[in-house]
């Protein structure tokens, strides 16, 4: 973890979402015995919008159902 952080605070890869986003600030964290599961895991969170996110963050993990339904134009649940 600390290795992940300091890659990020300090630019390495100068092509990552956090180059130019900095400082960044660490809000959550999940230990996997795995390292496979853990690059699937940071993968699909990357592709969840904003809401689904924050609830991770805040540890409501039982909202992201509902935070999962998609929504056609005209705001009707598909």
């Amino acid at each position: 973890m600390e290795r992940r952080l300091y890659e990020h605070e300090n630019a390495l890869n100068p092509e990552s979402y956090t180059c130019k986003r900095r400082p960044v600030k660490l809000v959550f964290q999940e230990d996997f015995d795995d390292i496979i599961q853990a690059i699937a895991f940071e993968k699909k969170v990357k592709g969840w919008n904003r809401a689904k996110k924050e609830a991770i963050i805040r540890g409501e993990w039982d909202l992201l159902p509902q935070l999962s339904v998609r929504k056609n134009k005209s705001g009707s649940q598909t």
